[in-house]
């Protein structure tokens, strides 16, 4: 019984109803009382997911999950060949978490470590990102639109241990499916359409191909739109030019809006940050660039969880007018080798991997973990103020003008994690000019 209901029965024999004499009224006084404490039962248990407390273990594998977006969005950077970056390291995090839940001695321990939780309890690693996922992945609080889909593949010879899957489904929210390789094509279109289903026909591809079919497979597909706080007028539109490189530019719809927004401009770095509140003001974009065209690289090296706070202690509201692009980004990774650099060795090897509490035989390995996701942003917003504009505090309003690579973090207020990072290099458009 919840508190209410306890305070309530236990002081029954005070109320003002039972002043009276007859067993009826007696009767009658008890049942409102019952009554009432179960209405404030149903009030306490109905109270916004924004007002509950997180539990510890939630709030410390948040902090961790912070240090792996960071980490993680370095070890991708490396690779020369890699344009846009699009990751969720909650959902990296996941599955970082189903591997230490499906492995033993070495295997189990290096998934810990990758997320810094080498330290903690197997109990207080689940339950703590258990809570996590649910709490962020709470679209209709947040009122953002977000689809995921977490799968694990194994070998058609695959049984997967009932113990594995109840708690990789409680924990996770991972779903298993078997699938045979040795009809290719098929394999890969039943994989392609279980993510285009999941997360509505947004991302209609994971991959093209699987190199090594006899292992396991992860695959995470995601759809995320978030609801601006402050919409931008569907008018304030237009084709302006995204400058890839100096001499490469495409052709991108451009947003335009003048408002509130928490702003610094870093000037001994040349780079400007702007939050903008996303609907609710529960979650935010946090857009980094540098002052000019350049390779995000050096932007990149100044990127941890302490600069981050730097930057947001220093940002101040003030007017900014922001220029963004449209964005429609799919993006697929594979992870294997991003998190093997970062010490997932012996999962992702198929002569040490013990995933034995997956299937109960020690002849599993992870030979793929497919990282897809499809992020969206238009003008579609909150009502804006409109009276806002003239007051004194709009004038003079800092530029910040998106049209040339930049570096974006989607950012829970209540968690403190970090739900996407990314960087935009090359949004989808056509080649409009060789700049001089």
């Amino acid at each position: 019984m919840c508190e209410w209901s306890r305070k309530g029965l236990g002081h029954a024999n005070h109320g003002h109803f039972l002043h009276s004499r007859s067993p009826e009224a007696l009767g009658a006084a008890k049942t409102m009382r019952i009554i009432l404490a179960l209405a404030l039962c149903s009030l306490t248990a109905a109270v916004p997911s924004e007002n509950r407390k997180l539990s510890d273990k939630a709030t410390t594998l948040a902090e961790r999950s912070t240090t792996l977006a960071f980490n993680l969005y370095h070890a991708m950077a490396k690779d020369k060949s890699m344009e846009n970056i699009l990751l969720s390291p909650v959902v990296v995090a996941s599955s970082l978490g189903l591997v230490s839940l499906g492995g033993k001695a070495t295997t189990a321990s290096q998934a810990k470590a990758v997320l810094s939780a080498d330290k903690l309890n197997d109990d207080y690693v689940h339950s703590g990102l258990s809570e996590l996922l649910n709490e962020v992945s709470n679209s209709t609080a947040r009122n953002v639109t977000w689809k995921i889909g977490n799968r694990l593949y194994g070998p058609a010879s695959i049984n997967f241990a009932d113990d594995f899957v109840k708690n990789s489904k409680k924990h996770y929210n991972y779903e298993h499916s078997k699938i045979n390789f040795r009809d290719k094509r098929s394999a890969l279109k039943s994989i392609n359409e279980w993510a285009a289903q999941t997360t509505d026909g947004k991302l209609p591809e994971v991959t093209k191909d699987v190199e090594k079919t006899d292992g396991a497979l992860i695959v995470n597909a995601m759809f995320f739109k978030p609801h601006w706080d402050e919409k931008f007028h569907h008018k304030m539109v237009d084709n302006r030019g995204f400058m890839v490189t100096r001499s490469y530019t495409v052709g991108v719809p451009m947003m335009h809006r003048t408002g509130l927004y928490n702003y610094y401009d870093d000037e001994t770095e040349k780079l400007q940050v702007v939050e903008m509140p996303l609907a609710h003001k529960l979650s935010s974009m946090i857009f980094i660039m540098p002052n000019h065209v350049e390779p995000l690289e050096r932007v990149e090296k100044l990127l941890n969880k302490e600069q981050l706070k730097t930057w947001s202690s220093k940002m101040k509201k003030r007017s900014v007018a922001i220029s963004l692009p449209k964005v429609i980004l799919e993006v697929s990774h594979d992870l294997q080798k991003h998190l093997a650099d970062l010490g997932l060795t012996e999962a992702i090897d198929k002569t040490k991997a013990d995933l034995s509490k997956i299937s109960g035989k020690k002849d599993l390995y992870l030979s793929n973990v497919f990282h897809a996701a499809a992020l969206e942003w238009d003008t579609e917003g909150n009502p804006y103020d409109a009276d806002i504009y003239g007051r004194e505090e709009m004038r003079n309003p800092k530029l910040f003008y998106a049209d040339h690579p930049f570096i974006f973090m989607i950012k829970d207020n209540k968690t403190n994690s970090i739900l996407f990072i990314g960087r935009l290099v090359r949004p989808k458009g056509d080649k409009m000019r060789d700049e001089l």
